[in-house]
């Protein structure tokens, strides 16, 4: 048993651009640089230029193996021994599965017991250990501290880290080295690591880059703590993009939000459904409805933007439950 503190985040200062270079540094040659398509369907449609950054061809299908690997390269080399914990239901707990996998550091992963079998089986096929616990019954967040403690793991949490906001921000670095200056981005935001990061890197290189963040109508909480300037929080909020169903922004990332980013949007259930189908049908790649949420502000048309922008859409991942295709579809 071993009664130390977990090694976290917060007693790192804030995240700058340099940052975000280092961490291109370190995952170069082990997370992949993922195309930016365009279509002309959509250039018509809205009138202007559109750059999507596809995530879902990242490794374990998500824009977090980018963070998540950052963040355990960053580590101790006594600490990788002991390894580390993270709680998530999904990417999250894929991407550190991955990245302690390829760094040697061995993970556990705090699942929820009603998490899909496909994303149980693939973070188990990445060599972690799974524990699983009840929603009902604890907070996935206390059980990954305490698990901490008595092993003496480092927590890596899914956005609320500076090395893992650092990674995130790697995605649009790629972005503006491929399409160049942008007039407006759109990021996809949960717990505003993605966000932050991209919001970061879009400020040193594309000043004049609108950054928003876009959210569903029912988990709207990062762009209420937007609004207010104080930190806002959602419970298990109803929506098909379950990617982005936190409580709310982090010690780390409310922050970097509240000074890198320049407006928040949120789009319903449907729009975010439309624009699921839309991205398939035309660009052809496999996204989940998180990584539709930008899209489908832009294509709803609400977000402003001016005739021949150039416009920049993060699709955060692609990681679908192929069973459930028909009923986010439709006939």
């Amino acid at each position: 048993m071993d009664d130390r503190e977990p090694t976290n985040a917060h007693d790192a200062g804030p995240v700058t651009y340099a940052d975000v270079e280092a961490a291109a540094a370190r995952i170069l040659g082990h997370a992949r640089r993922t195309p930016v398509l365009t279509s002309r369907t959509v250039d018509g449609r809205v009138g202007a230029g559109v750059y999507f950054k596809c995530e879902g061809f990242q490794r374990t299908g998500s824009f977090k193996f980018r963070g998540a690997f950052n963040a355990l390269s960053r580590l101790p080399e006594e600490q990788k021994d002991r390894g580390v914990v993270a709680y998530s239901s999904g990417n999250h707990a894929q991407a550190v599965a991955l990245a302690g996998k390829l760094l040697g550091v061995p993970a556990t992963i705090v699942m929820p017991h009603d998490a899909p079998e496909v994303k149980l089986a693939a973070t188990r096929g990445y060599g972690a250990e799974v524990l699983l616990y009840d929603r009902a019954e604890k907070r996935r967040e206390e059980v990954g501290a305490a698990l901490a403690r008595e092993r003496g793991l480092a927590l890596v949490p899914p956005y609320d880290h500076p090395d893992v906001v650092a990674g995130q921000g790697t995605t649009a670095r790629e972005l503006f080295e491929e399409a160049d200056a942008l007039d407006l981005l759109l990021v996809p935001c949960g717990g505003g690591g993605l966000l932050s990061g991209c919001a970061i890197a879009a400020r040193a290189l594309s000043p004049n880059c609108r950054v928003v963040g876009v959210e569903p109508e029912t988990a709207d909480d990062a762009a209420r703590s937007f609004r207010t300037g104080t930190l806002q929080a959602v419970e298990n909020p109803d929506t098909v993009a379950d990617g982005v169903r936190t409580p709310s922004l982090g010690k780390v990332t409310f922050p970097l939000v509240l000074r890198y980013v320049d407006g928040f949007v949120t789009v319903s259930e449907e729009a975010i459904l439309r624009a699921t189908r839309f991205l398939w049908e035309r660009l052809k790649v496999v996204v989940e409805p998180t990584g539709a949420l930008p899209a489908a502000a832009l294509l709803e048309g609400l977000v402003p933007v001016e005739p021949g922008a150039r416009v920049g859409v993060v699709v955060s991942g692609g990681n679908v439950d192929v069973g459930r295709i028909g009923a986010l579809f439709g006939p």
